[in-house]
């Protein structure tokens, strides 16, 4: 396995606070947990989990902080010490408003890259292609490319690109071909223009309640618009549960009943029924809340994620062990289950 002077020099950047057991960082012994469920061993997979691309990064004058770097065997220990077999891992899109040529050379480095790092490590990593969704045409190529060429198992988008709600018809050619290819789709919070002023001061609210309520506009939206109408055979990941909308999804359904002029565009079922036809990470904090998801949407819907290096997760599997409720299947399907079908990982 590389060392981290090789490993930068291969292009992706782990970047991290720190998550490493100081026992554990002094030996350099890592101890990898074995997950197991009424005995039997479970393959474990993280659906949202970071990296960067240091020289793709660099084309938009942008660099990963030095201290916030971490080797690749940090990020291996990390995932043994928690129990995690595999990981998907993830661009956040910080390129929508690059020019054509630009987004181009700048998805090609990445994606060439991502698939690098995971071709090294096929038993600890998968990705998920990166797409220049601001110019759709460009993203379908561009998706096709990653799974077909690549070997990258799905793409990850925002929530919104620069504004414009992923419902818009603009944005087809690029489900067209997601649904065509049949690869899930990751997605996570890009941020909405206007947040930061209700949200800023203390408490990091852009984040905390930005990031989910970002989510829950952008799903509710390929709700009542349709998108989900049409391309029915969509696979899309809503990270951090999905928001608040599972949480809340019956407003939805009350809402064309209450005031039926506001819903102008019929839809096939009632919006609560296409909760069940996506999927969600388990970054909901508590087992209620893990347990309530699992009652709206079905537990089959859910997936295992740890937002490393984001902190905010450090015990996922024990998470989803502990949610009350559910059956040893459900448990299992969770854990890692259900992440194998959807990205072609074998058991």
């Amino acid at each position: 396995m590389p060392g981290r002077r090789e490993f930068i020099k291969a292009g992706v950047a782990f970047v991290g606070c720190g998550l490493l057991d100081a026992a554990h960082a002094q030996t350099g012994q890592p101890l990898r947990r074995e997950v197991l469920v009424s005995g039997k061993r479970v393959k474990t997979i993280d659906v949202h989990a970071h990296v960067a691309i240091p020289e793709a990064m660099a084309l938009m004058g942008m660099k990963v902080a030095p201290q916030t770097l971490v080797m690749d065997g940090d990020r291996i220990r990390a995932m043994d010490e928690q129990g995690i077999d595999m990981a998907a891992l993830s661009i956040n899109p910080y390129w929508y408003k690059a020019e054509r040529d630009l987004a181009q050379a700048l998805i090609k480095i990445q994606n060439e890259k991502l698939a690098e790092l995971c071709a090294s490590r096929p038993d600890r990593f998968v990705g998920f292609a990166a797409v220049a969704l601001q110019h759709p045409d460009l993203a379908a190529q561009q998706l096709e490319e990653g799974v077909r060429k690549l070997g990258l198992r799905g793409g990850s988008v925002g929530t919104n690109v620069n504004g414009e709600d992923l419902a818009d018809p603009k944005f087809h050619p690029f489900w067209a071909k997601a649904e065509q290819l049949g690869c899930l789709i990751f997605m996570h919070p890009t941020g909405t223009v206007g947040f930061e002023k209700r949200l800023g001061g203390n408490g990091g609210l852009t984040n905390v309640i930005g990031n989910p309520l970002d989510t829950t506009i952008a799903l509710s939206h390929l709700i009542f618009e349709g998108t989900l109408d049409r391309f029915p055979g969509l696979k899309i990941c809503a990270a951090h549960g999905g928001g608040y909308l599972p949480s809340y999804a019956a407003r939805s359904d009350a809402g064309c009943v209450t005031f039926p002029d506001r819903c102008t565009r019929p839809l096939k079922k009632k919006p609560t029924e296409y909760l069940k036809q996506l999927y969600y990470d388990s970054i909901v904090f508590t087992p209620e809340a893990l347990r309530h998801i699992a009652a709206e949407v079905g537990a089959g819907q859910i997936v295992m994620g740890t937002d490393y290096p984001f902190p905010w997760e450090r015990a996922a599997v024990n998470h989803i062990l502990g949610t009350p409720g559910l059956s040893d299947a459900e448990r299992v399907a969770i854990l890692g289950g259900t992440a194998a079908r959807l990205l072609g990982i074998k058991s």
